[in-house]
């Protein structure tokens, strides 16, 4: 479990630092259009990653572990993200910083200023989406790698397990 938390940490953190990367890094548009692409990969595939990684025995469904990966996995992104605010900032929708890091912000005047209240709720709301879409993403993995989604057409002798 330790290390699925960690991998889905680490592609999450890449996910992050890719949105760092000012558009006018990529040469061409078709390479930018490429690392958007790549960038929105990395950033829904940590809980399906994490879910996958956990072994478990054929008779294991649905255990409470399971349903404690995905706010787990969430809560660590999310501190990745605080983390890499301070220090770095936050990004813009199609890439590079979008100002100073919160960090600095803190002690900003004018329409730099970032109150620490505002930090706060920022990052809680934050913490509840991922925590909703993480442990969605757990859920239905573990359910479609566990059998759960299969079944068998047509009765009779020719049948068929999708």
């Amino acid at each position: 479990m330790r290390r699925a938390v960690i991998e889905g940490v680490a592609i999450f953190v890449a996910a992050r630092l890719l949105a760092m990367v000012p558009p006018s890094f990529w040469p061409g548009t078709a390479l930018f259009i490429v690392a958007l692409l790549v960038r929105l990969f990395l950033f829904i595939i940590p809980p399906v990653w994490a879910a996958m990684r956990v072994k478990s025995t054929k008779r294991e469904k649905m255990s409470r572990r399971f349903w404690v990966l995905g706010p787990e996995l969430a809560f660590f992104c999310v501190l990745a993200d605080i983390l890499i605010s301070l220090f770095l900032g936050e990004a813009l929708p199609f890439g590079g910083p979008a100002g100073p890091p919160d960090l600095t912000r803190f002690g900003a005047t004018g329409a730099a200023h970032l109150a620490v209240t505002d930090f706060i709720v920022g990052n809680l709301i934050a913490l509840l989406a991922y925590t909703m879409y993480y442990t969605l993403g757990v859920i239905c993995t573990r359910l479609a790698n566990g059998g759960f989604l299969r079944f068998t057409m047509p009765a009779g002798k020719g049948r068929v397990t999708l």
